[in-house]
């Protein structure tokens, strides 16, 4: 099970769970070079006998996956490599969810900070995924960008939610908490910090030491929906709203006020908020 380099992410191997931190300063944006990592420690450990969960998790506190890097907006082919390396999709966001998805082992998100656009649609992606319930946030900002999730977020928020929350969570634009996110069917489990750490850690143990088949078994009795015809509207819905001019002001405009800082995406609804608030009473 020979590794890449990892310069984004640490990898550790206990006892056939494969613990993948992400770290990625400032703020941990899903940008080229991390997504690069990330598809290529899951096709490393793809045929891993010794591997039966991979486990996700930040060694940033505030930040999961921030969102997409913003900055692709001058560098639209920037995924497009990566994209043909992976499963057929409309484009490299939706290919990178279905990769993911693809993965023989269970994956698992331990979420403690924030995970927004790319990252909420990471962590709608795998098997299971467990926040803290203080301090764990999840939000779809794309339409306060002019335009909608499109890497299979709409088409995950309306498998694991229902049809009226997923408008909700697309539309309403907000930080969802992690009790919220779990009422909502978003994740598994919203947990007291206290407690995260020894609940998946023993999770991912339990299922790691099960008898050879059953994980694969399992994985084969439930496999994802099928969102072709799903992912192709998205794609076409996301593409068209990007065409406008309100997504390039906005994004631009964002990367001006702080988004991808610390700072700014502490708070980066209402940051996006205000900005729009101003332009369009121009």
């Amino acid at each position: 099970m020979p590794l890449p380099t990892l310069r984004r992410l640490k990898f550790s191997l206990d006892a056939g769970v494969a613990r993948v931190v992400i770290d990625n300063p400032p703020v941990n944006v899903l940008d080229g070079a991390l997504a690069e990592e990330l598809i290529a420690v899951l096709d490393a450990l793809r045929d891993a006998a010794d591997v039966r969960v991979i486990l996700f998790e930040s060694a940033n506190e505030d930040f999961f996956i921030a969102h997409v890097d913003m900055t692709l907006i001058d560098e639209p082919t920037a995924f497009d490599d990566l994209a043909r390396r992976l499963p057929s999709a409309a484009n490299p966001f939706q290919a990178i969810v279905l990769r993911l998805q693809q993965q023989p082992q269970v994956t698992i998100v331990k979420l403690v900070g924030k995970a927004r656009g790319g990252g909420a649609e990471f962590v709608a992606a795998v098997d299971m995924s467990f926040a803290a319930l203080e301090t764990a946030g999840l939000g779809q900002i794309e339409a306060l960008m002019g335009i909608i999730p499109g890497g299979a977020g709409t088409q995950l928020l309306a498998e694991r939610t229902t049809r009226g929350r997923a408008l909700e969570v697309v539309l309403g634009a907000d930080l969802i908490d992690a009790s919220t996110a779990e009422r909502y069917g978003w994740i598994n489990r919203a947990l007291p910090s206290a407690q995260l750490d020894d609940f998946v850690d023993r999770l991912a143990r339990n299922i790691a030491s099960l008898p050879d088949g059953v994980i694969a078994a399992a994985k084969d009795a439930l496999p994802p929906k099928d969102l072709s015809e799903g992912l192709q509207r998205e794609h076409e819905a996301w593409a068209g709203l990007f065409a406008r001019p309100a997504a390039e002001q906005l994004i631009r405009r964002g990367l001006e006020v702080g988004a991808q800082t610390p700072d700014g995406e502490r708070n980066l609804e209402e940051l996006l908020r205000g900005l729009w608030d101003r332009l369009r009473k121009r």
